[in-house]
């Protein structure tokens, strides 16, 4: 049972606790994390959800995951990306793309990339979760997109193009 602080529309904790699966009432929101990973090629690793997963089965998708209780929203990125790929990252390495809220899914997004190079075959992924990984362009991303073949199409639309951008602006820098 994973326990997440309750938010205001603003990311403020109200003092509340609530229970992932439990609604919440209007302008409460929990806090949920996308993680990016990008390496010095500007490839971005992407995995394949397992076809077994009730939503979204055999799309493509950012690691992702809720911020629980008492977490902030960097921690919550390092530990969903060791959870689900047994990848540690570099804090110093990832900045916040993005904070919004999304009416979607009445949730405060926080949209995390972190440059890091690493070995594909190094990855261990949950096999519950996940049936594959791979290295993706942004072009493969947007056409993984068009084809419905990744998750939640319009929540990404939102920020896509923006997170390709920093990318670009910070390729020599590569946040670190």
């Amino acid at each position: 049972m994973e326990l997440y602080d309750v938010l205001d529309k603003h990311g403020n904790r109200t003092g509340k606790i609530s229970k992932r699966g439990k609604p919440l009432i209007k302008g409460e929101y929990p806090r949920i994390i996308h993680v990016w990973i990008v390496n010095c090629n500007d490839e971005f690793l992407i995995s394949k959800r397992t076809p077994s997963k009730k939503t979204d089965p055999d799309k493509w998708e950012p690691t992702r995951g809720w911020v629980i209780a008492g977490e902030d929203s960097i921690t919550a990125a390092l530990r969903e990306v060791k959870e689900e790929l047994g990848v540690t990252l570099d804090s110093d390495r990832g900045i916040l793309v993005k904070s919004y809220v999304s009416s979607q899914n009445d949730a405060i997004i926080d949209v995390w990339l972190f440059n890091h190079d690493m070995d594909i075959s190094d990855v261990i992924f949950q096999p519950d979760d996940i049936e594959d990984i791979q290295w993706a362009t942004g072009d493969l991303i947007k056409q993984l997109m068009a084809k419905d073949a990744f998750i939640n199409v319009n929540r990404y639309l939102t920020y896509i193009d923006e997170l390709f951008h920093v990318v670009e602006e910070n390729r020599d820098e590569k946040f670190g």
